[in-house]
């Protein structure tokens, strides 16, 4: 417990919420729900053989099929409408490699998003020293990434061939008894492909992902740092200078001074220039002196 606590206690949590930590999360996800919906799927569906002689008649035959989908090796007993024997028919098709290839590229996606989260937690000084970390994950992210389109190709083909291997109005144009024109043949109840479906929806879903997640791990590398080149430096604005009338230069010195600043300007001086030329021309006495 204490190497668990200490561990926690040491992990870069917040790199979660990076986008290299939470697209890698939803990476795990989605792994889970693809190849999940796919592995686990068994299907059943039902038909109706109504024969001429009624007590000869089959009003409800399942059929089960599920994952790896060997189709091939699915059977079903249906009435000759013949004295009452049976005869045992296969479905066609074999459509394992398709499914098997999609949920075995999910599970070791699954296993890659686990071990990188831990990685990206624990250990991620080590993952960018030297680069090697995120060229490595660069790699394999591409890797995945063209597997699940091919996978999820592939898969999309092979649901799309069950779909009609296991159509019980196909099915049952191969059993004998219903090419008679007396005898009735009919389908009960269709397979539920909801989650096979779901299994294509989440296969496209992981490509989306992984090609995405391309970008964000491209860019822990550092090979774009060196075409990125920094904004340059803007000037600063000059000083408004006015030279018009009446404008004075601020005393550098003003703003350090306290209090009111009076508002002296040329003209204000020659005003008191005049004043004092004037006042002497008409005998006001401009000294002391004068007057004695």
């Amino acid at each position: 417990m204490d190497v668990a606590n200490q561990l926690v206690a040491q992990g870069q949590f917040r790199i979660l919420k990076v986008p290299l930590g939470f697209i890698k999360v939803l990476e795990w996800f989605f792994a889970i729900f693809a190849f999940s919906t796919c592995g686990s799927y068994s299907g059943i569906f039902r038909m109706a053989v109504e024969c001429k002689n009624r007590t000869e008649s089959s009003l409800s035959i399942e059929v089960e099929f599920e994952y790896p989908f060997r189709l091939h090796q699915v059977y079903f007993d249906a009435p000759t409408c013949k004295g009452g024997n049976q005869d045992r028919l296969f479905l066609v098709g074999d459509y394992s490699s398709s499914a098997e290839f999609f949920v075995t590229i999910g599970v070791f996606a699954f296993l890659y998003s686990t071990a990188a989260l831990s990685i990206y937690i624990f250990f991620f000084e080590k993952y960018k020293e030297n680069n090697k970390g995120p060229l490595i994950d660069l790699g394999v992210t591409g890797v995945f990434a063209f597997m699940w389109l091919v996978s999820s190709a592939a898969w999309a083909k092979g649901l799309s061939d069950v779909k009609t291997a296991t159509d019980p109005d196909k099915v049952t144009t191969m059993i004998p008894a219903c090419g008679v024109k007396e005898n009735l043949c009919r389908e009960v109840h269709d397979p539920v492909m909801s989650g096979l479906n779901t299994s294509v929806a989440f296969g496209f879903i992981n490509l989306i992902l992984w090609a995405g997640n391309l970008w964000f791990v491209f860019k822990e590398t550092g090979i774009i740092a060196p075409f990125m080149r920094a904004p340059p430096p803007q000037a600063k604005p000059a000083p408004d200078a006015y030279v018009q009338q009446g404008a004075y230069e601020q005393d550098p010195y003003a703003s350090n001074q306290g209090g009111y600043q009076p508002n002296y300007n040329q003209q204000g001086y020659n005003q008191d220039a005049e004043y004092g030329q004037g006042y002497g021309q008409q005998g006001a006495p401009t000294s002391f002196s004068n007057q004695m």
